[in-house]
């Protein structure tokens, strides 16, 4: 099997260059493509380009560099490398080919219903798959985006476009501080992250038409929309609760690495349910499960329930290692109303009034804000080095 060459393009930000060499490494008229963050500290930004070794290094300036040293070549038909998303380590490479990628935007036009002309604003950073796919989506529409670096108000009044992909994070702050933009779009794509049930409900409510989404890099973003996969993509749940996934729309494998799963099923690291409609409900990370006292807990529905108690802005719940119980559950709270945040015991109660009595938290930290990641996940690697090594006391205050 013939094998291409890869370009790592460090970004400061998404411009006309990364579309034009999107599409190059589309129809493959160019090489593969890498786009790499180029606000990354210097030492880690310089570790993921040695272990992707791409042939050739395009700066921010636009001048390309060949690379000395090992090359890595990809499998044929690979248009874009992807890191996944990892906090610590060097990610992976995940290999997305141009026949995935396309399948992905053309089923996710399709279900949103697109029409031939209509643009969409892309504010996601073009190093994550979500906003690789608003250029996907739109060089498949054949029309130009609007490329923006962050996604206020201002901008989205002015875009002039009918869709948009957000994580949960700029969702909220939208909603906070005029939601009549969002409200004329034709769809709002909302994904990377959980979102909160409030968050939804507040949307619905000023009529923005939000569309939930679930997926991974390996997926090609989003292939479940509100609970209902893409048309070719298929789900079930596996004994362990975990999600599988199928269809065109999966990754080839990781470059240098393995290959994706020979019998065509990914098999994630989320757990989730579906019901009697065939509707998929993801319930949290398998590798996030709280073991206290025996007694498995799910953070993600224990951060479900704490969002709809009164006085949590937002929310995170995370495991924290205890002598007698093995793990505690700590809730991280950002109070609606920082003078009159609610107590341990408010949440308590509220969780056991909808969870096993065994899933509520037994320790709160609040803070002014949840740490996030650029793609819009609560960051809990640092919020596991920031605050689980603290003296674990009931309730605490925190400033980030």
């Amino acid at each position: 099997m013939t094998n291409r060459s890869l370009h790592a393009v460090l970004m400061e930000r998404t411009g006309p260059r990364l579309l034009d060499l999107l599409a190059a490494a589309l129809d493959g008229s160019g090489p593969a493509i890498a786009p790499l963050d180029a606000s990354l500290p210097p030492a880690r930004l310089a570790a993921l380009v040695e272990a992707l070794a791409p042939a050739s290094v395009e700066g921010p300036d636009g001048v390309t560099t060949p690379r000395s040293g090992q090359k890595i070549e990809v499998t044929e038909g690979t248009a874009v490398i992807v890191p996944t998303s990892g906090s610590t380590g060097v990610p992976k490479g995940v290999e997305l080919s141009a026949a995935a990628l396309l399948f992905s935007a053309r089923a996710s036009l399709a279900r949103i219903g697109a029409r031939p002309g209509e643009r969409w604003l892309c504010c996601l950073p073009g190093t994550y798959i979500a906003g690789i796919q608003v250029l996907v989506r739109s060089l498949v529409s054949g029309t130009d985006p609007v490329l923006a670096d962050h996604a206020d108000p201002g901008t989205v009044a002015a875009s002039g476009c009918a869709y948009v992909s957000l994580v949960p994070t700029q969702l909220k702050r939208l909603l906070d501080v005029d939601m009549s933009p969002l409200a004329g779009f034709r769809s709002v794509l909302l994904g990377g992250a959980a979102a909160p049930a409030g968050l939804l409900d507040a949307a619905r409510a000023a009529r923005v038409p939000v569309v939930t989404t679930y997926g991974m890099t390996e997926t090609c973003g989003g292939c479940v929309y509100d609970g209902i996969p893409l048309d070719g993509a298929r789900i079930k749940i596996g004994d362990d609760d975990r999600i599988w996934l199928s269809g065109p729309m999966l990754f080839s494998g990781y470059l240098g690495g393995p290959p994706a799963p020979g019998d065509g099923w990914l098999r994630s690291g989320d757990l989730g349910r579906l019901d009697s409609a065939g509707r998929l409900t993801v319930r949290g990370r398998a590798d996030d499960v709280i073991n206290t006292g025996g007694s498995m807990v799910v953070p993600g529905e224990v951060a479900a329930a704490l969002q709809t108690c009164p006085g949590v802005g937002d929310v995170a719940v995370l495991g924290q290692p205890d002598p007698e119980w093995g793990e505690r559950v700590v809730a991280v709270v950002v109070p609606a109303d920082p003078a009159d945040p609610p107590t341990l015991e408010m949440l308590r109660l509220h969780v056991k009034e909808r969870l096993p009595r065994y899933a509520a938290p037994s320790r709160i930290v609040m803070v002014d804000a949840v740490p996030a990641l650029p793609n819009g996940k609560h960051d809990l690697v640092r919020l596991r080095r920031e605050l689980l090594p603290r003296e674990q006391t009931e309730a605490e205050n925190v400033t980030y």
